[in-house]
């Protein structure tokens, strides 16, 4: 299409398009085109190509430079620990630090593209999301406000945060806010509450309406459809193998806490894996994931683990409340080519292994694999895949008891058919929570599936493998801490503080300055200037002090007697003297 031209009036003739006629400040225009095309000639005059290259050459190191700074940057792992680690009073730099929030995200996105090829989830790099915003809107909100930083509301807006990560990924506020207070706070405020309910109901809430706005739903529904019997659920003989299997997945729990806190540990020291997680994390994520993704192979090993399954459609598998064992007892559905959704149990079926040799198949491998992916340096979350571990181990047991009894536990002269799907239920709520050291799995499991039915028998399984797990191993983020050696108090296992015969007195400095009410102003001002000290508190109780460094995130305080002060305890002192305890040095 030819360009529109035209005359300005009083001109001498020249023609102009109309945008020049037109536009605001036609001679100002005019000129700086002018200008710039004078600056295109000399500048061409030497080859154009030359730019161009100068271009990319800046482009490609902008680029690399920028790559190997989010590298750098990502905070690997779930995150879980680093957060205990802070609101226990321990600053750590650039954890909380909104900048790696667009590497947190690209890296778990790659993480959950896998699939359950490397089987990791989101829970652990949501909480840490959530609690950079959270850090960051405190901030902001600091800053608008004109107030001085309080230590306290940072802390009030972390454990909000942790909170709606939780209720953000399962639509469980409820739990969420449970789960918040058990794992990342060792106390936990009343003020605190109601502010981390109404932040995970908005998250929950938003998270589950926008699956209506996708058309994915039809209304605000659970996030794991169940179809439990509600009239009779199970039998009362029942009770006792929930209790049995909260048993069983208490004493796996303390097997998978010890190989996985061991295995660590092992890539650390070993000369092979510990110089290729400090020089080629890339080669050794590399490595690891494709011995993983071999191994998962659908035609190959894979057939036996439902591998072609994605992780939430494993829980909806598992979920079922129909006996695999008992449909496929008289005849044996064929594998399809892809996975049917409306029979996803085909996935977990073969004539050879039977249900019961697949289940017991994808446990035996699952145990070692979710091992060895855990020391994979990528933003990872460790809830679900246990979650979905515990959930097989109840499958499997289910099966096994509905095939011992397919007409049902006699109870009172009426015989219930057995629903598997009750004890996979029960077995996700048990395992995560005797590995997490939380009792809040329990509700949690409720909430993702929407029905109460079985609350009574999941609660007493969750209570028996916790009972188990917590009397013989620290929990997975604690074992987590002690691994990477991060700053914080160690776990005293014994419930009474007195059972430890050591006091406050046996390792407390007694070489320490003091200020006396009738000083001069001369030695005060001496005393001050010559020492490095910013406060002087004087603490007057009778406990070993673990419990005040705990509950007031204290890195030191004064011990006084009858009003005089007579030493002082270092948080690194107290933490060296719990360590001698728990684990004592060998004699020499």
């Amino acid at each position: 299409m030819e360009e529109l031209v035209g005359l300005r009036e009083g001109s001498s003739g020249n023609p102009v398009t109309l945008q020049d006629l037109w536009g605001p400040c036609p001679r100002i225009r005019r000129g700086i085109r002018g200008g710039l095309e004078w600056l295109k000639q000399k500048l061409f005059r030497v080859g154009e190509d030359w730019y161009f290259l100068m271009t990319l050459g800046v482009l490609m190191a902008l680029i690399s430079f920028t790559m190997s700074f989010i590298i750098r940057r990502v905070v690997q792992g779930s995150g879980i620990p680093e957060l205990k680690t802070i609101l226990s009073g321990v600053i750590l730099e650039d954890y909380l630090d909104i900048k790696n929030f667009g590497a947190k995200v690209v890296g778990l996105t790659c993480t959950l593209a896998t699939g359950s090829t490397i089987f990791l989830g989101k829970v652990g790099p949501f909480v840490h999301l959530s609690v950079m915003i959270a850090a960051y809107l405190g901030r902001v909100l600091t800053k608008t406000t004109g107030e001085s930083e309080n230590k306290s509301k940072q802390n009030e807006l972390l454990v909000a945060g942790a909170a709606v990560g939780v209720a953000t990924v399962f639509a469980a506020p409820f739990s969420g806010v449970l789960f918040s207070i058990e794992v990342v706070s060792s106390h936990f405020t009343v003020w605190d509450y109601w502010r981390g309910f109404f932040a995970a109901t908005c998250g929950a809430f938003m998270f589950r309406l926008l699956a209506v706005f996708n058309s994915e739903q039809e209304t605000i529904t659970s996030l794991y459809k169940t179809n439990f019997r509600v009239d009779i659920p199970f039998d009362l003989p029942e009770i006792f193998f929930f209790v049995v299997l909260g048993a069983i997945c208490g004493i796996l729990s303390c097997a998978y806490l010890f190989c996985q806190r061991e295995f660590l540990n092992f890539v650390k020291i070993n000369p092979i894996t510990s110089k290729l997680l400090a020089t080629s994390k890339p080669l050794y994520s590399a490595l690891a994931a494709l011995l993983l993704a071999s191994i998962t192979y659908p035609p190959g090993l894979g057939r036996f683990m439902a591998s072609r399954l994605s992780m939430e459609e494993h829980l909806d598998s598992l979920f079922d409340n129909n006996s695999w064992a008992l449909m496929t007892r008289n005849s044996s559905p064929p594998w399809p080519t892809e996975p049917d959704p409306q029979n996803l149990w085909f996935e977990w079926y073969h004539p050879q292994f039977t249900i019961f040799g697949t289940l017991t198949f994808f446990l035996l491998m699952k145990f070692w694999m979710l091992i060895l992916a855990t020391t994979i340096p990528i933003p990872a979350g460790y809830f679900l895949p246990v979650f979905i571990f515990g959930a097989a181990t109840g499958r499997l047991i289910g099966e096994i008891l509905s095939f011992a009894f397919p007409e049902g536990i006699v109870a009172g002269g009426a015989t219930n058919p057995i629903m598997p799907g009750g004890y996979a239920l029960a077995g996700a709520a048990a395992f995560s929570g005797a590995v997490t050291h939380s009792i809040s799995t329990a509700l949690l499991a409720f909430e993702m599936t929407g029905q109460i039915v079985h609350a009574l028998p999941i609660l007493m399984a969750v209570l028996m493998a916790n009972a188990i797990a917590q009397s013989f191993q620290p929990s997975f983020y604690d074992g987590t801490i002690i691994v990477k050696k991060l700053p914080y108090l160690p776990w005293i296992r014994c419930r009474k503080i007195s059972s430890h015969r050591v006091i406050v007195e046996h390792f407390m400095n007694c070489t320490i300055t003091t200020l006396a009410k009738d000083m001069p102003l001369e030695e005060v001002v001496k005393v001050v200037t010559s020492t490095d000290l910013a406060e002087y508190p004087l603490v007057e109780s009778t406990g070993t002090a673990h419990n005040l460094f705990e509950l007031l995130n204290l890195q030191s305080l004064f011990v006084t007697s009858q009003g005089r002060a007579v030493g002082s305890v270092s948080w690194v002192e107290l933490k060296k003297v719990i360590s001698n305890l728990t684990n004592p040095p060998a004699p020499k």
